[in-house]
Parts: C-alpha cells; sequence; structure tokens
C-alpha cells in the first residue's frame, strides 16, 4: 500500500518505509525529526518543471502531463518504489503545503497506472 503524508506530520508506525519524493530538502525539518528512509530526490520533478508549476492548480493538468513524461524516464526509479510497496507499506512523503497539487500527488498516480497496468 503507498499512502501520501506531509513530512511535516509526526512519523507513524503505519508509515512503512518513508520516501522522500521532493528535489529539494524541507526547510526547518533535521534529517533526524524526518525519519527518513529514502531520499529519492532522482523521481522527482526536474527544477525547470518543479518552477514552471510552481503550485499553480491553474497548471495542474499540464504538471501532472510534463511530469508523467518525465517519469516515463525514469523507470528504474519508479520500479524501486513499486518493489518496495509489493513487500511492505510505502509512504510518499511531500514539503509542500498543498496536499491535492503536489507531485506526490503525480507520483502515487503514475505508479498506481503501472501497477494497474502490469508494466513494472
Amino acid at each position: 500500500m503507498i499512502r501520501l503524508k506531509k513530512i511535516h506530520d509526526k512519523p507513524s508506525e503505519k508509515d512503512g518505509i518513508r520516501i522522500l519524493a521532493d528535489r529539494l530538502w524541507p526547510r526547518g525539518l533535521s534529517k533526524e525529526k524526518a525519519q527518513l528512509d529514502i531520499w529519492l530526490k532522482e523521481v522527482a520533478p526536474s527544477d525547470d518543471l518543479r518552477k514552471w508549476f510552481s503550485h499553480d492548480p491553474d497548471k495542474w493538468n499540464g504538471f501532472k502531463e510534463r511530469y508523467f513524461n518525465e517519469l516515463d524516464q525514469k523507470e528504474a526509479y519508479v520500479n524501486q518504489i513499486i518493489q518496495m510497496a509489493e513487500k511492505n507499506d510505502v509512504t510518499l512523503l511531500y514539503a509542500t503545503k498543498d496536499e491535492n497539487f503536489n507531485n506526490a500527488v503525480v507520483l502515487n498516480e503514475y505508479i498506481e497506472s503501472k501497477i494497474g497496468s502490469g508494466q513494472e
């Protein structure tokens, strides 16, 4: 099972493997407090895409499409998450305050589409 969670929220045992899927380290958070298992910045959106999107809900559909295209080129990292999720609970962590419009939401949707289509 894959869950999504703000990295600033308190870790719990239900989180399973905690993966930060952001390119930048969250401000004001120590690595000890984050209790990460993996910082998988390679699977995060490119700097250009991240800056273009700038968490603007009006750009959401374009962001999703562009990020899906980027994820198509990051198959090894996506498969790494899928393999972990087959054996453990996984929580994709994100730093933004917006829980609906962030890269973890898109990454989770992308992974679900790969699992659902049997393409791993």
